[in-house]
């Protein structure tokens, strides 16, 4: 399993939290929140400015089944987004906090 070739690095550098990490994080997240909603909003009006035209009741129950799952990870994943932000930038803010506090 283990190859003896492969020389093992030692780790010199932790990667630790800082506030700036956590800052870009919350933006990075924030764009993707935005982008997430902004294409939520897209598919909503897309969804209701369409509707299903069949006269089979099966086809209706499947197409409105699929568009509710559609919307629902859509909105699950801005939520996601929008909540890892505010965490991001809490802990971006307590880190600042703790550093300010250290050098006082």
């Amino acid at each position: 399993m283990s190859d003896p070739n492969l020389i093992q690095q030692p780790e010199t550098q932790k990667n630790s939290a800082t506030p700036l990490r956590s800052v870009i994080g919350s933006i990075i997240s924030g764009g993707l929140a935005i982008a997430s909603y902004s294409l939520l909003n897209a598919i909503a009006i897309s969804f209701a400015t369409n509707p299903i035209h069949s006269q089979n009741q099966l086809t209706i129950r499947i197409s409105s089944a699929v568009r509710t799952l559609v919307i629902g990870v859509f909105t699950l994943g801005t939520g996601v987004f929008a909540i890892v932000t505010l965490g991001l930038f809490a802990l971006g803010v307590q880190l600042l906090l703790q550093q300010l506090r250290q050098k006082s």
